[in-house]
C-alpha cells in the first residue's frame, strides 16, 4: 500500500545516508520527493538511480539558498506534505582543542538549516495539516563529550520543533523529531576535527550499526501515525532513560564510552 500516494515530501541533505534511504523509501511509498544537497555531482547520481527525484542544489546554511529550494518544490508539485529536516554534520574534537568556527559550522547546518526550511515550507505545510521532521540524535537529550557543537546543534533543533509543535497543537500540523541512535552512514567520516576539516574515517564498526534503510523505514511509519518522538536502537532508548533518571551516573557511563573509541580525544 502506498501510504503516501501523491503526497509532496522534500528531504534536505538527501545524498547519502539515512536521507537517501528516506527519499527512495518515500518514493517507493509513492510521493513526489524533492530533495537537496550541497555537490552537485552526488546529486545528479542520486536522480541517475531515482529518475523520479526532484533534485536541488542548495546548501542548507545559506538562507537564500533554503529559500529557493523550497521556492523550487513549490513551483514544481504546488505544495509540500512533509518537511525532513536531515542535512546535518557531526564533530570528533574537545571543546578545548576547537576553533569557535567548528561549532559555528554546525550550528549554522543543523540548527540554522532546519529553521530556514521550516520557515519557508510552513504555510504550505499549515494549508496541508501537514508534518515537519527534524532528524536529531540522542546527542540532542544528551550531551556527548568531544561533540560540544553537535550536542548544542541538536539541543538547539530539538527546543525549536517542540516548541513549534506547541504553537501548532490545534492548526493540525504535527511535529516531530527522530534520533536515530548510531546508524550507519557517512555522519562520523565528514564529521569535522578540531580544525574544521572532515576527519575522513570512522571510529565506529559501521557494518554493525543499525541501517539506513531501517531507520527510513522506522521514520516512515512514525510519520504516518503522526508521533511526537522517535527514539531508535535499545542503547539510544537507554540514554535517553538513564539521563532524565540518573544523570550524575550518565555522565560517568558515557565518559567512559566515548574514552574506548579508536583515537578518542578523551585518551
Amino acid at each position: 500500500m502506498q501510504r503516501f500516494q501523491h503526497q509532496s515530501v522534500v528531504i534536505t541533505g538527501a545524498t547519502s545516508g539515512i536521507g537517501k534511504a528516506l527519499a527512495l523509501a518515500f518514493l517507493r511509498a509513492g510521493a513526489n520527493v524533492s530533495v537537496c544537497g550541497r555537490k552537485e555531482d552526488t546529486l545528479r547520481a542520486l536522480q541517475a538511480e531515482a529518475p523520479a527525484l526532484h533534485v536541488f542544489r542548495a546548501d542548507v546554511s545559506r538562507e537564500e539558498d533554503c529559500q529557493a529550494f523550497i521556492e523550487s518544490v513549490l513551483e514544481k508539485f504546488g505544495k509540500i506534505d512533509v518537511l525532513i529536516n536531515n542535512a546535518g554534520i557531526s564533530m570528533r574534537a574537545l571543546f578545548r582543542d576547537a576553533t569557535p568556527d567548528v561549532l559555528k559550522t554546525l550550528m549554522d547546518i543543523n540548527f540554522w538549516g532546519t529553521v530556514y526550511c521550516t520557515k519557508y515550507a510552513l504555510p504550505s505545510i499549515l494549508a496541508q495539516k501537514g508534518t515537519v521532521v527534524g532528524v536529531s540524535s540522542i546527542a540532542g537529550y544528551r550531551g556527548l563529550p568531544g561533540r560540544t557543537g553537535y550536542s548544542a546543534s541538536k539541543f538547539a533543533m530539538q527546543g525549536f520543533l517542540e516548541a513549534l509543535r506547541t504553537e501548532n497543537l490545534h492548526t493540525g500540523v504535527n511535529v516531530m523529531w527522530v534520533c536515530p541512535g548510531f546508524t550507519a552512514s557517512n555522519i562520523r567520516n565528514t564529521a569535522l576535527d578540531k580544525s574544521g576539516h572532515s576527519q575522513q574515517e570512522t571510529p565506529l564498526d559501521e557494518g554493525s550499526l543499525m541501517s539506513a534503510d531501517t531507520v527510513a523505514a522506522h521514520t516512515l511509519n512514525a510519520i504516518a501515525k503522526r508521533k511526537r518522538t522517535l527514539v531508535l536502537t535499545s542503547q539510544g532508548k537507554l540514554t535517553v532513560w538513564l539521563s532524565k533518571l540518573l544523570p550524575g551516573l550518565t555522565d560517568k557511563l558515557v565518559f567512559n564510552h566515548f574514552r574506548k573509541e579508536p583515537g578518542s580525544p578523551l585518551s
